[in-house]
Order: structure tokens, then sequence, then C-alpha cells
């Protein structure tokens, strides 16, 4: 199928789905309480449907600096995953972090749909529209450590108002797990089939609506139906959904009926709860989407769990494992409140006592930033 042929398909769907979009009423202006808690209207609407979009939460001149530093890294990717240069023959950046910083992918393919990887949550694989002659062979799809490869990436992750959300609705003690920066660039950019996020908990007996977590994106650029998220409300609450039966009912189509898009405006912020059912088409559209994903996990759903997803799973999160890769957001609340003084400092209730230890230095890049992301807590 050709690009333009796909985008004629998804004319009617996308018509229909911004309607139901629209009718949720889980989208607006972020707002706490007086406890500085999530306003109950809107943790109401989260837990409703599974998602929210939090709008111009993120300064335009963060934009700013964010996409700066997008645009420098996508300069410097390599051409090919494992190469060792860029584009204009110059040292791909990256080489010297332990995992790699890039994924990449041919243009408007489906690298995980109906594969075994990442636990084999991806069982469908979406349509894979051919791309204009034109086009690289290969285009970032990913790119991992926003921490490390970005200064303003490790301030955003020292956000005080996106940290108030994860310790409204994971408690106090919350634990960060990954992050992942999705990129999907204007008709090339590749689609992630329809998943669940979670692996680890389906079949526990304390499983319930929240026990995977939840992934927050803050978005870089205006997006489009096309372009971003779209999730089925209410999955989270399911359990273990079969999406081959789901798919299969449908006709065989990946425009599932019930699913909405997660459209936004630069600035804005989408949350998602792991467990929703979600996915994104390949992006045949004009659109650039850039979403910086990194998401937070009670810390009951964590503690004694086994390694999943990026980590393997002889892995055990131990409280020393937990305490290591959370010692990740007291350096970034640091980090931020260097840069930006005059903000109220989010005070994250796991390191109290132990800022002066985890200030943002260049010994502690070195001991708490540098390969962080090989301590993630992905379930």
């Amino acid at each position: 199928m050709k690009a333009s042929e796909y985008r004629l398909a998804q004319k009617s769907y996308i018509s229909k789905g911004e309607a139901r979009a629209l009718a949720l009423g889980n989208r607006g202006p972020l707002r706490f309480d007086q406890q500085g808690k999530l306003h109950k209207d809107i943790s109401d609407a989260y837990w409703r449907t599974g998602f929210y979009v939090f709008e111009n939460v993120i300064d335009p001149a963060e934009i700013k600096l964010l996409r700066s530093e997008i645009e420098a890294l996508l300069e410097r990717a390599p051409v090919d995953n494992g190469a060792l240069e860029d584009a204009q023959g110059r040292p791909a950046f990256g080489q010297e972090f332990a995992r790699p910083i890039y994924s990449l992918i041919p243009p408007l393919t489906d690298p995980w749909g109906g594969t075994d990887a990442l636990n084999g949550r991806h069982p469908t694989q979406m349509t894979q529209p051919e791309s204009d002659v034109s086009a690289p062979k290969k285009v970032v799809f990913i790119m991992s450590g926003m921490c490390q490869i970005m200064d303003s990436g490790l301030r955003l992750y020292g956000h005080p108002d996106l940290l108030k959300i994860a310790a409204s609705i994971n408690g106090d003690d919350f634990v960060p797990y990954n992050d992942a920066i999705f990129v999907k660039q204007p008709g090339v950019g590749g689609s992630v089939s329809w998943h669940q996020d979670g692996v680890t908990h389906w079949n526990s007996p304390r499983w319930d609506q929240g026990i995977h977590g939840f992934n927050f994106q803050v978005q870089l650029y205006d997006t489009s139906p096309q372009s971003c998220l779209w999730v089925v409300p209410g999955t989270h609450k399911e359990g273990k959904i079969d999406i081959k039966q789901k798919v299969a009912e449908n006709a065989g189509s990946e425009f599932l009926p019930e699913a909405v898009p997660l459209s936004a405006a630069a600035g804005d912020v989408t949350i998602v709860n792991r467990q929703a059912l979600h996915a994104s088409f390949a992006n045949t559209s004009a659109d650039t989407r850039v979403s910086l994903t990194f998401g937070f996990h009670r810390r009951a759903s964590v503690l004694g769990a086994q390694g999943a997803l990026s980590q393997s799973n002889d892995e055990v999160y131990d409280e020393a494992r937990i305490d290591r890769r959370s010692q990740v957001v007291a350096v970034a609340i640091d980090a931020r409140q260097q840069f930006y003084p005059n903000e109220v400092r989010f005070q994250y209730f796991p390191m109290i006592g132990r800022e002066g230890q985890l200030a943002h230095s260049a010994e502690n890049w070195e001991r708490v930033i540098r390969d962080y992301n090989l301590h993630d807590l992905s379930i």
C-alpha cells in the first residue's frame, strides 16, 4: 500500500476518533488541590479512561532548548544500527555509553509487531506503507538515555509538576523505571503496534488497574492523529487483553473502533496507564512528532520483582537496586534547580536528607547518571 492510499484509508477513522476523544473529558490544564496533589477531577478522569492530556505544561523556552538538543542528536545519529559514522562521515554520537543510544528502522515500518521482542507484547503487525523512493534507507525510531544524552532532558526529569503528578498517582515513595525518546519524522516515522506495556503482574494476587505504573510523554511538536499515540479508553481495567483476537474480530484491521487519538500541542504532556491498550500508526503525514517518554511506578510494584522488557529476567529489584535508580531523580531535581533557581524545588521523599550527596556535579554525573539505564526498573 502506498503512503497516499494509507492516508486515505485513515481519513474516516480519524474523523470519528477525534469526535470520540473530545467527548471523553480528559484533557485540560494541570491543576493541583490545596495539599499539592492532583486535582480530583483530573485523577478521576485519568482512572476512568486510563490517560489524560495536560495542556501547556512545559514552558515554550524549555521546549526550545529540548528541540535544539534533539536536532543535534538526530544530526549525529549513525547511518544504521551499530554504525560508527553519521550521515556526514563524522563519528556518530553516543559510542561511549554501554547501551546503544539510537535504534533505526526502515521508513514507515513496524519493527516489533508480530515478533518476540519486548516479551512478545506486540502480537500483531501494523500496515507498513511504501515509503517514497527518496526516503533514506534507515531512520531514527527511538533514542535512549535522555538523562545522559541531553542536559535539558536531565532537567526535564526533575520537573516539579511532573513529579507531583507521579507522587499523586503512585505515592510519595514512587520510583522511576525507564525512558525513551520516540521520533516520528514526517513521511517516514515507523509504527508501534497495539500492546499493553506491563508484562510482569498480570496474574498477581495484588493486581489492580494501576499496578504497572504510567508513562509521561512530553510533546516537543504539535502532533496530529496521523502521528500521535492512540489509546482504547478503559482498557487499563480489563486485565491482559487478547490483542490478536481483538484485531481479528475487527476483520483484521488495525483501526480498532473504540480507540481515540491523543492529539497534543508542543508543551503538552500526555500520561497513559501502562495497562491501557495503545498504538501509533506509521507517520505518513507532514507532522514531526518527538515524544520524550518516561514513567514511574509504585514502589510496592517493583520491590522484589524480576527484570522484564529491557532488563534480563534473572535480575531482582531489591532495595539497593531501587535506590540506585532513584538517585537519578534526585540529581535531576538539583540539575533543574541550578538552571531554574526561582522555581519551587520538588521534595522527593525517598531522598530527603541526601540532597547534598546527590547534588548535580561532574562527580555525580559520572557516578549516578552515566549508564543509569543499565539499572532500569522495568516490569
